[in-house]
Parts: C-alpha cells; sequence; structure tokens
C-alpha cells in the first residue's frame, strides 16, 4: 500500500511540474513575441500615408472576482475595452490599428486625412479640413 501512495505522489508531482513548465513556456513565448513586435516596430520607417477610416470596431472583456474572505460570497466585476480602427489607403489595402478611447471617439468612419504609423503602431491621424 505504501508504494502505491509513493508512486501516485510521484506521478502528482511530475503532472504539477509538467503544468507548471508548460505554463512558463507559454508565458516566455508571448514575451518574446511581444518584444519581437515592438523591435519590428521601432526599426520601420514611420510612414505618413493618406487614408480613410473604413471602420471602427471595440472588444470587451468581462472578470467576475470573488472577495477574499467575505462570508457572504460578495464579488465584483471589472471589464476592460479595447478599441480599433481599420484605415483603407489609396492602393485599396487596410490596416487595423489598436486605439486609445479618445481617439476613437474623435474618428468616424468615412473620415479622410493623414495617417501617421510606424510598422503596427498606430501614431496618429489628421482630418483633411474641407
Amino acid at each position: 500500500m505504501a508504494f502505491g501512495i509513493g508512486m501516485m505522489f510521484t506521478m502528482v508531482f511530475g503532472l504539477i511540474m509538467v503544468v507548471m513548465i508548460v505554463i512558463m513556456v507559454v508565458i516566455l513565448l508571448r514575451a518574446a513575441r511581444g518584444i519581437s513586435t515592438w523591435n519590428k516596430n521601432n526599426h520601420s520607417p514611420c510612414l505618413t500615408v493618406s487614408a480613410v477610416v473604413v471602420s471602427r470596431r471595440t472588444e470587451v472583456s468581462h472578470h467576475c472576482h470573488t472577495n477574499a474572505g467575505d462570508a457572504g460570497g460578495g464579488h465584483h466585476t471589472t471589464s476592460s475595452t479595447w478599441y480599433y480602427v481599420t484605415f483603407q489607403f489609396a492602393s485599396g489595402d487596410r490596416m487595423e490599428f489598436p486605439v486609445d478611447g479618445s481617439e476613437y471617439g474623435m474618428l468616424v468612419e468615412g473620415d479622410e486625412g493623414e495617417l501617421t504609423f510606424q510598422g503596427t503602431r498606430y501614431l496618429g491621424f489628421e482630418r483633411k479640413r474641407p
């Protein structure tokens, strides 16, 4: 019987180690991908081109958290919103950029102007004055 318990402990410990290694590998790969994108953007030229705003979208995520030590089962909710704008160039190509909320609020589909970007990094948009 003791041999079975020891073997079970070893198996559980091994499984926990495998899960921890997988989690660490995923974290490292995501970090490497982020650093790679950052580096690529930094080495890309800063471009200003004529563009039209063709679409806008948001992505909202909600998270529900329980309050530790709350006997009443209390919880609180948080949400995060990401904003994206798609621009179309004279060539017909399109690019979508993440933007902050205030920039998102100022852009309207159909706006024409000069888009400034570096790689996949949005730097600004200046509307043409009619």
